[in-house]
This record gives structure tokens, C-alpha cells and sequence, in this order.
């Protein structure tokens, strides 16, 4: 029996510029060929007209797959507008964004120790630690993570993963996390529109459109708020993080292409270690030179820092293996539903205005977020499902007719004088 591997494609949107799987290549099962009697059953059923056990089986599976949909669905509206509204509310006490993220990076070096203890749960061929990390080495190449491949093909990434989230953070300071979180939808179109341009991508006209449409949902967002200096910085921000998150995404792809669960683990892993190693210098110089100081350690909040974390490592975890229990699309979901619940948030606990002006360029945003979850060839399915909608149009009105024609024909006969005695 061959073995399939799903693979994780970089194009999802979402705070962290994460990996995320696009397919999952299930084992094929053997079909059974059907014997004489059942060659003549409908489609779906037995000989004897009752639902094929295979296709009460197929239903069940999609069934399952809607309903642990729902529950990812919920999982990442929780933890994403969960890590939004607890960093805006550390930041009453804290006011290091850079730090903040420094410190929920470095939780990125679990991802791999928490794959591999799924995989001794859930695997039959158990490997032990260093096998596993060989393997998923190959990754990078036939001579694995060497030095050079790490300050090539992962320092990059981990430079773009703390931009991503600094840009976001700091954004969340400026303006409310309403607007940080709507905005930040537009990072699935410029994930489109780099892919057009370097990846070579097929054009879509919708998705062009939809690009129209954040654009200009970015524009009427900086007018809800009359132009406004710490407006127009917070949009700039968060603009420049779903910027950063893109080119990540596309420059992954471009480079290194699509990875196995445990090749994106090891990977997301190797950032936290290049964090730590490399990045913890900056907080340190912040410190000293009172750009982010605060004065004393006992007064970080230190349950706020660890329970954003928390959150954005289960919002990561979530979206980059999601896809082994659901389909993509209803992941992507999830990112959107978070806008309202963050909008909840903010009616309650600050002074935002719900203006016409930015009720309008969030339902655009929305809205083109929505027309780029839809698939390539969603344009042929459509026409194919207005041309069978067609053809029964057509064929209810020929059955009809020829009813009517019945009807008539009947009707004279019965009207017709019997001359017979």
C-alpha cells in the first residue's frame, strides 16, 4: 500500500507569516466491482435501492471533516481574537511591543517536540528523535541544516517572522484591534498578487477584484478616522505586517517550496532557535536605551506575556496542521469571523465609532477576503451548474408540454359525438 504525505503550501492569511497545508493526499482505498445485479442499481444504492454502505461511509467522512471544520473554525477565532485583545490589553502595562514578540517567538522551538509526540502517539513505526530530525532535515536539501543553509534559507524568514509580528503589535498600540484585524485581511491579497507577479501564477479576474476591493477598504478605513496622524501610523503598520506576511509566504514557496508536517515543524522550530540566538540582543538594546524599559521585573505581567503566547502558538499549531482534520478553506474562515468578535470587544471596552465610513470598508475587505478563498476553477464550476440548471429547465418544460398535449388530446376524444348505437 503506498504512503501519501500531505505537504504545506505558505498562502493562508494570518497574523504570523505560518505555513499551512493545502492538501492532504489520504491512502486510496480498493473499490469492489460491482456484480451483474448491481451494475443496473442507481448511483448510491444497492441492488435492493437502499444507500451503498461506501457512500454512507463517504458521507459520514465528510460529515466528520464539516464537523472537526467547525471546531478549527472556532479554535482560530478564539485564539486569533484571543492574542489580539490580551496584547492590547498588556500593552496598558507593558508597553514593549518588540519585547512581546521576541518573547511569543520563542515559544516557536516547541513546534517540533509537540510533532513528535504526536507522532509517538499516532505512529506505527516509531522512530526515535534523531532519526526523526534526519528525516525531516532532507528538507533542506541532500546535506540537511547545515550552517550555510541556515543563514540562507532560514534566517530570512526569521528576520521577515519578527517584522510580521512587531508591524502587528505595534499597530494594536495605534489604532483598535477592530480595524488591526480587517486590515490585516488584505495579506491574502497581496499573497495573490506577489504570486502573480514572481510566482508567475494563474490570473483570476476575481481575485484581482478582490485586490481592488482591499485596497480600497484601506483607503476608506484611513478616512473613518479623518486622516489623523496615529490613524494613518497604526493603518500604515498593519498594512506594512500583511506586507511582510506575504512576502514571506511567496518567498517560501519561491525557495523552498511545500513542506511535510514534520518539515514545517522542524522549521517553525529552527525560527525560535534563531530568535533566541540572534534576536534577543534587540530587546536587550531597547532595554538600555529606554526605547522599551520598564522598572522592575516584577512588574511585567508576566501571565499576560505567557498567555499571548499561549495563544499564538495555538493559533499556529491550528492553522499549520488544521488541514490534516479539515479543508482549508474553513481555516481561512476563522481569521474573518474574528473581525466581528474583536468588533464586540471594542464597542464594550473602548470609544470606537462605528461610523458609516468604516462599517462600509469592512464589509469590502470582508468581502474581497471571501472572493480569494474561492477556488481556480470556480468560474467552470459555476458555468457548468447554470448549464445543468438549464438543461432541466428545458426538460420540465418539454415534460410539461407534452403532459398539456395529453391533457388536450384526451379532452377532444371525450368530447367527440359516439355515432355508434
Amino acid at each position: 500500500m503506498k504512503k501519501h504525505s500531505a505537504r504545506v503550501a505558505p498562502l493562508s492569511a494570518c497574523n504570523s507569516p505560518v505555513l499551512t497545508l493545502t492538501k492532504v493526499e489520504g491512502e486510496e482505498r480498493p473499490r469492489d466491482s460491482p456484480g451483474p445485479a448491481e451494475a443496473q442499481a442507481p448511483a448510491g444504492t444497492e441492488a435492493g435501492g437502499r444507500p451503498s454502505r461506501r457512500c454512507w461511509r463517504c458521507s459520514r467522512a465528510q460529515l466528520k471533516k464539516i464537523f472537526w471544520g467547525l471546531a478549527v473554525v472556532l479554535c482560530v477565532c478564539a485564539s486569533w481574537a484571543g492574542a489580539t485583545q490580551l496584547a492590547k490589553l498588556t500593552f496598558r502595562k507593558f508597553d514593549a511591543p518588540f519585547t512581546l514578540t521576541w518573547f511569543a517567538t520563542n515559544w516557536n522551538f516547541l513546534f517540533f517536540p509537540l510533532y513528535y509526540a504526536g507522532h509517538i502517539c499516532k505512529s506505527a513505526e516509531k522512530q526515535s528523535v534523531k532519526q526523526r530530525y534526519r528525516e525531516c532535515c532532507r528538507f533542506f536539501g541532500d546535506n540537511g541544516l547545515t550552517l550555510k543553509v541556515f543563514f540562507t534559507k532560514a534566517a530570512p524568514f526569521g528576520v521577515l517572522w519578527t517584522l510580521t509580528n512587531y508591524l502587528y503589535l505595534h499597530a494594536i498600540k495605534k489604532i483598535n484591534t477592530t480595524d488591526v484585524s480587517v486590515l490585516f485581511c488584505c495579506n491574502k491579497a497581496f499573497v495573490f498578487l506577489l504570486s502573480w507577479i514572481v510566482l508567475r501564477d494563474r490570473f483570476m479576474g476575481v481575485r484581482i477584484v478582490a485586490a481592488i476591493l482591499a485596497i480600497a477598504g484601506i483607503v476608506m478605513m484611513t478616512y473613518a478616522d479623518g486622516f489623523h496622524s496615529h490613524s494613518v501610523i497604526g493603518i500604515a503598520l498593519v498594512v506594512g505586517s500583511a506586507s511582510m506576511s506575504a512576502l514571506y509566504k511567496v518567498l517560501f514557496k519561491l525557495l523552498l517550496g511545500s513542506a511535510k508536517f514534520g518539515e514545517a515543524a522542524l522549521f517553525l522550530s529552527i525560527l525560535g532557535v534563531f530568535n533566541i540566538l540572534f534576536i534577543t540582543c534587540i530587546p536587550v538594546i531597547l532595554y538600555f536605551t529606554k526605547v522599551e524599559y520598564w522598572s522592575s521585573f516584577d512588574d511585567i505581567p508576566w501571565g499576560n506575556l505567557c498567555g499571548f503566547s499561549v495563544l499564538l502558538l495555538t493559533f499556529n499549531i491550528v492553522l499549520n496542521f488544521g488541514i490534516a482534520v479539515t479543508y482549508p478553506t474553513l481555516m481561512s474562515l476563522g481569521i474573518v469571523l474574528s473581525v466581528p468578535v474583536n468588533a464586540v470587544v471594542d464597542h464594550y471596552t473602548s470609544k470606537i465609532v462605528f461610523n458609516g465610513v468604516r462599517v462600509i470598508a469592512i464589509i469590502i475587505i470582508g468581502l474581497g477576503f471571501l472572493l480569494l478563498l474561492l477556488p481556480e476553477e470556480w468560474d467552470v464550476w459555476l458555468i457548468k451548474l447554470l448549464t445543468r440548471l438549464k438543461v432541466r429547465k428545458k426538460e420540465e418544460a418539454a415534460e410539461g408540454g407534452a403532459d398539456l398535449g395529453l391533457g388536450l388530446q384526451s379532452k377532444s376524444r371525450r368530447a367527440r359525438p359516439s355515432f355508434t348505437r
